[in-house]
């Protein structure tokens, strides 16, 4: 307290006597002389070595600077007592820059609490100071455009005069007593406050100060000290719980100690450091250990691939052998690692690494594709695992090894591939698990990555509509009920199927029949679509007449189209089939090869060779027979569709990165090369990691197709072409 009306100092103030009806003439020397001796007594009064101010002296300060100003000139002294009031706190300054200097030679606590006493001391001279001189503020300062009484006395002087040649010190000492609390000292946690809430009120309502001055040094010395720490515990301690245990108590101290003593937003910044400093060298030996066992089991399903018979053992394997390896390792970071995100960013990496690499040649994309699809299609898996460990298995394939996969494109389009096969050829264990693993890739990927398989499944339940209302349509018009085979048609929409070859293949007259009646139905409910039939889609049940017994043929459109030419001929050259049926040799090959040299001889070939050549003859095998009375003949599967796939997904990226440069450009509309391939990698790394030489080539091509140009100036900037 300084100024007081209901006490009278024993100090009086009164060198100078005033009357009320008449003023006597103030000279500056005796009118400063008395205005001296009321700041030194302020100043006494800060430090409480004097009793406060009485009303009456207080304002006789503040009258004698009112009179001085006042006077008739050449007695107006406002400009000598304005360069007065600047030198008093410049004096004011120097003398408590100089007073705490002299003290840091004292204990840390003693250094800042003589830093929280000067600062005390400044908030009372930036109150009162002022007022006494305040009639300068009022005319003189304004008519001569000078700083005012409070910006000569304000925090940014005090910053400038004398926090910034004492910052250094006092923040070694609050660092210096952090380290000793750390080492098991007591301390004055209130001093170190109080100290640090000096260094935050000179901010003036921000945390710069406090951030620039303090706390950078704060968490660079707490890395240091915990970086050492790190380093001697995984030398010490016996398993990763005694360390981990080691780590939370640290924690613990640390978040009481900066609840205490520092401001509120450095306890989640330390934090964070620690968590760095201690758990970075546990989580880099553990990351090196789930990389090394991943990698071993990829490893050995290369060789187990390589030894095998190509059934696919091996990668289903694999598939499971990654779930229970993540499971395992999750299991151990939420437990005893705390679930601490070091642990869980280094699992991550490690499952990045091995979780991408190729098992004797298959992507990873393909090999998990290839695994859902055997579990949703195999009746024995169902028999086996049961139907809700199905559904746990693909959930976890989904939720756990996806989000892994960098190429996830390429998992969609094989997958895609798959979902195709067994919705077309009804393989499909359950609708429910399709829609649901569908569900679940949305939720993790996103609706557009799923948006064509769901369109799929919508159009196979829309066939069954289809479908009936054909039957429907047969029963109600008698003329065009009279075809010779029961026909099943399914209509699949474009967009959302994978491209198939569509060849112009002259079909029997019994299939031309069911394809004319069902395209007059079609025509009649929707009269602007256009039915393309892909017959390789296809599959026919025909009855071989064999001379030991009939045998039902479950077999493709083209295999049916071939057998059903043996009806008006026992003897057929290659030529002669491929000209009545229009194929192309290699899908002939194919054909041809699945009715004489695979596992069913339902043609015999002449010459007896295993490879089909533009030369043999081929007649029909009436001596077949089977134990079975219904086989199915599968065609061989086409070695380039692994090639065919990676074709599309690479056409697909294409566009892919043509858009996002588009996006990209548009909303930027100036944006230098460095920065458009950064932020289009950041756009694209959800579905695929983009080739940097990829997309230059794309920035290239929108620049010839004028989407983009570059800058005359800078040939490194581009600009977008409104």
């Amino acid at each position: 307290m300084v100024f007081s009306d209901l006490q009278c100092s024993n100090t009086q103030l009164q060198d100078i006597e005033f009357t009320t009806m008449s003023r006597k003439l103030i000279y500056f020397s005796e009118g400063w002389e008395y205005v001296k001796k009321g700041i030194t007594k302020l100043r006494l009064v800060a430090e409480g070595s004097e009793p406060p101010f009485t009303a009456e002296e207080y304002m006789l300060l503040h009258t004698t600077i009112f009179n001085m100003c006042t006077q008739k000139p050449p007695y107006d002294y406002s400009k000598e007592l304005y360069r007065k009031y600047r030198e008093t706190c410049h004096e004011y300054y120097r003398d408590t820059c100089e007073e705490f200097i002299t003290s840091t030679n004292q204990p840390d606590e003693f250094v800042l609490r003589e830093l929280v006493k000067i600062w005390e001391h400044h908030k009372l001279m930036v109150y009162w100071l002022p007022g006494i001189f305040a009639y300068l503020d009022r005319y003189f300062v304004p008519r001569e455009k000078l700083p005012t009484l409070n910006e000569l006395v304000a925090v940014n002087r005090f910053h400038d005069l004398v926090y910034r040649r004492v910052n250094a010190k006092v923040r070694d000492a609050i660092v210096h007593l952090i380290d000793k609390e750390r080492s098991g000292e007591e301390i004055d946690r209130a001093a170190v406050k109080k100290a640090v809430d000096v260094i935050v009120e000179i901010g003036m309502g921000t945390v710069n100060a406090y951030e620039s001055d303090f706390e950078s040094d704060l968490l660079r010395n707490a890395g240091e000290y915990y970086s050492r720490k790190a380093s001697s515990w995984i030398l010490e301690v016996k398993s990763d719980a005694d360390y981990m245990s080691k780590a939370e108590e640290c924690l613990r101290k640390e978040r009481d100690r900066a609840s205490h003593c520092f401001h509120a937003s450095s306890e989640h910044k330390l934090v964070q450091r620690m968590q760095h400093e201690l758990f970075e060298p546990l989580a880099s030996i553990f990351k090196q250990k789930v990389t090394a066992e991943g990698a071993t089991m990829v490893r050995d399903a290369a060789k187990d691939k390589a030894s095998s018979d190509g059934a696919g053992l091996a990668e289903q394997l694999l598939v499971k052998n990654l779930i229970m390896l993540h499971d395992k390792h999750m299991a151990y970071v939420n437990h005893c690692f705390k679930n601490y995100y070091p642990f869980r960013k280094a699992l991550k990496e490690a499952f990045d690494v091995f979780c991408n690499r190729a098992v004797a040649g298959i992507s990873s994309a393909e090999l998990l594709a290839a695994f859902c699809d055997n579990l949703l299609k195999s009746r024995r898996n169902e028999m086996v695992m049961g139907e809700q460990e199905i559904e746990e298995t693909l959930e976890k394939v989904v939720s756990t090894l996806l989000p892994y996969l960098s190429d996830k494109d390429l998992f969609a389009e094989f997958y895609r591939k798959r979902l195709a096969r067994r919705l077309l050829f009804d393989r499909c264990l359950s609708k429910d698990h399709e829609e649901r693993i569908l569900t679940q890739m949305k939720q993790q990927c996103g609706a557009p990555f799923t948006s064509k398989m769901e369109g799929m499944v919508t159009d196979l339940a829309l066939c069954e509509d289809i479908h009936m209302r054909f039957q429907e349509y047969l029963q109600s018009n008698p003329n065009v009920n009279h075809l010779e085979m029961d026909l099943t048609v399914t209509v699949l929409t474009t967009g959302f199927w994978p491209s198939y070859k569509s060849f112009d293949v002259n079909i029997p007259e019994e299939l031309v029949r069911c394809v004319e009646v069902f395209k007059g139905f079609y025509e009649t409910k929707t009269k602007h679509r256009k039915l393309t039939w892909v017959y390789s889609l296809g599959s026919c049940n025909i009855v071989g007449k064999f001379e030991p017994k009939k045998v039902e043929l479950v077999v493709s459109t083209y295999q049916a189209a071939l057998l059903l030419l043996f009806n008006t001929a026992d003897r057929l050259s290659y030529s002669e089939i491929a000209t009545r049926l229009n194929l192309n040799h290699d899908d002939l090959v194919r054909i041809l090869h699945s009715l004489s040299c695979a596992q069913y001889k339902i043609l015999i070939k002449k010459p007896n060779t295993k490879t089909i050549s533009p030369n043999d003859d081929f007649e029909f095998n009436s001596k077949f027979t089977h134990r079975m009375r219904k086989i199915k003949i599968p065609l061989p599967r086409v070695v380039e569709e692994r090639k065919e796939v990676i074709g599309n997904v690479n056409n697909d990226r294409r566009y892919a990165i043509d858009a996002a440069i588009v996006r990209i450009m548009k909303r930027q509309k100036v944006l230098g090369h460095l920065q458009l391939v950064t932020e289009c990698v950041e756009q694209l790394r959800h579905s695929f990691k983009p080739d940097i030489k990829a997309i230059k080539k794309r920035i290239e091509d929108l620049v010839t197709r004028d989407y983009i140009e570059r800058d005359k100036k800078n040939a490194t900037v581009y600009r977008y072409i409104l």
